[in-house]
């Protein structure tokens, strides 16, 4: 899971960066159009509903140490599902 930023805009809500993430297993990509100022809980929405509402829980989550990776992010997910995050 990583980001590219400082794309040019595009698409009716002026996207400027993209959430890739990739099947470990499959390889298959998936590419979420998204804003290079996300919030934590924007990428935690994200996430649940472009990619966990389809394929079900994620067993493991590789990510680099982005800012954004580190800080509330985990958090918010873990509300969003209703679980709760251990360190």
């Amino acid at each position: 899971m990583n980001w590219v930023n400082a794309l040019p805009p595009g698409g009716d809500k002026s996207y400027n960066a993209c959430l890739v993430i990739v099947d470990r297993y499959s390889k298959t990509p998936i590419f979420l159009p998204c804003h290079k100022d996300d919030t934590a809980m924007d990428t935690a929405l994200l996430i649940w509903n472009r990619v966990i509402s389809h394929t079900g829980l994620l067993k493991n989550i590789i990510s680099d140490r982005d800012p954004k990776f580190t800080s509330d992010l985990w958090t918010n997910l873990h509300r969003i599902l209703g679980t709760k995050l251990s360190f």
